[in-house]
């Protein structure tokens, strides 16, 4: 054995602990973070005739996340809505379709809906200037906010034109109708 195998088998040891700890500190966060929301409601599961219906919109990409409020780094945990991956969205009528592979589907009724816009980013997601589509909504009367990323930019503008159109208004009609 030459002079220096002692020495890289140290190192390796500690490099292989030290990957362990921080991965077992970051399942304990989040763990933990899961367990300080469990106040948060579940969102409303999509109905099936909607899952049949034709969308006024729709753009396949990736579903970001869901934050509290308009906080975008404070990551909601529960039910799957923290998780990154892909998706559908699809704007009906009623609300907006979250379609997502591994995932929970789930709706945004568009009475909930309070403010639709683009952003460059969200804790997960940091991309050009107006590339996120953001969706702030009511779940279970707290504020949120959701991500999604269309896959082209071209799918951007006619989707988010859409969302805006059935967000209602602060008299509790609708801006379509406006």
């Amino acid at each position: 054995m030459n002079d220096y195998s002692a020495e890289y088998t140290l190192i390796g040891t500690l490099t292989v602990i030290v990957v362990i700890a921080i991965g077992v500190l970051m399942w304990w966060g989040w763990r933990n973070r899961k367990r300080r929301q469990q106040d948060i409601p579940a969102p409303v599961p999509v109905p099936a005739p909607l899952l049949e219906a034709e969308p006024v919109a729709g753009a396949d990409g990736m579903y970001v996340n869901t934050v509290r409020g308009r906080d975008y780094l404070d990551r909601i945990a529960v039910h799957g809505l923290g998780l990154r991956t892909n998706a559908r969205l699809e704007v009906h009528p009623d609300g907006v379709v979250v379609l997502r592979e591994g995932s929970a589907n789930f709706l945004i009724p568009a009475d909930d809906l309070l403010e639709v816009g683009l952003d460059s980013g969200m804790s997960g997601k940091f991309v050009e200037s107006g590339g996120l589509i953001v969706m702030t909504w009511l779940l279970g009367g707290q504020e949120v906010t959701t991500g999604f990323r269309t896959r082209t930019a071209a799918d951007r503008d006619p989707l988010r034109s859409a969302l805006e159109r059935i967000v209602p208004d602060h008299d509790g009609g609708n801006r379509a109708a406006a």
